[in-house]
């Protein structure tokens, strides 16, 4: 996932979108600070002046994944059109998009979860993110007029995970097609065949 495009000259967004890409392809315990250092340029003093701790730039990168990835999803639903129905189904076009990037490792959140001790601030940050997620999906749901809009939401959500993980295990595109496809088939079992437009 490549990190979002920053001004550039301003030594904390440097430090951020070298972090962005190392921590994303090695993960955050697998990326020392005097790394991020080197590769950004910029002054041991220069990066805990922006960011107090370890903690405090992975947290930034997960701020930076939530506004790529959950952008990714939102804008992918509004482009299948108005109706909440065909949003919850259109958000799996960002899953397509994200497996076919260069350098795909899957669900930043989940693998940082993944190396976090659970109590955490990183830890907690991860499953803010799963959760606000859902509570969107959810809310899909609930316009969409499914009966038991969470149920669908986690559902859905939980699809979304997998089609991450397999789109890294088994690098075949054809993996975010087959989530779509079972995204489908849920909202069709939760919202009737008959309310489709």
């Amino acid at each position: 996932m490549p990190a979002p495009r920053t001004p550039a000259g301003s030594a904390r967004e440097r430090i951020l979108d070298t972090a962005f890409r190392l921590f994303y392809a090695h993960g955050p315990r697998g990326v020392g600070v005097d790394r991020v250092i080197a590769e950004s340029g910029v002054a041991k003093a220069t990066l805990y002046k922006h960011f107090p701790s370890k903690d405090d730039l992975v947290l930034a990168y997960l701020d930076k994944v939530d506004q790529a990835w959950f952008g990714a999803l939102r804008a992918a639903a509004r482009e299948a059109g108005d109706g909440p129905r065909d949003q919850l189904v259109g958000m799996f076009d960002a899953l397509a998009g994200a497996c076919r990037r260069d350098g795909y490792h899957g669900c930043a959140f989940i693998n940082t979860a993944a190396e976090s001790p659970a109590g955490g601030p990183v830890h907690a940050r991860t499953v803010e993110h799963k959760n606000v997620v859902r509570a969107w999906v959810t809310d899909l749901a609930r316009r969409a007029g499914a009966d038991q809009p969470d149920m669908l939401a986690r559902q859905l959500t939980l699809l979304l995970d997998g089609g991450l993980a397999g789109g890294v295990l088994d690098g075949d595109p054809a993996i975010a097609e087959a989530a779509k496809r079972s995204a489908r088939a849920l909202v069709d079992a939760a919202l009737g065949q008959a309310s489709q437009q």
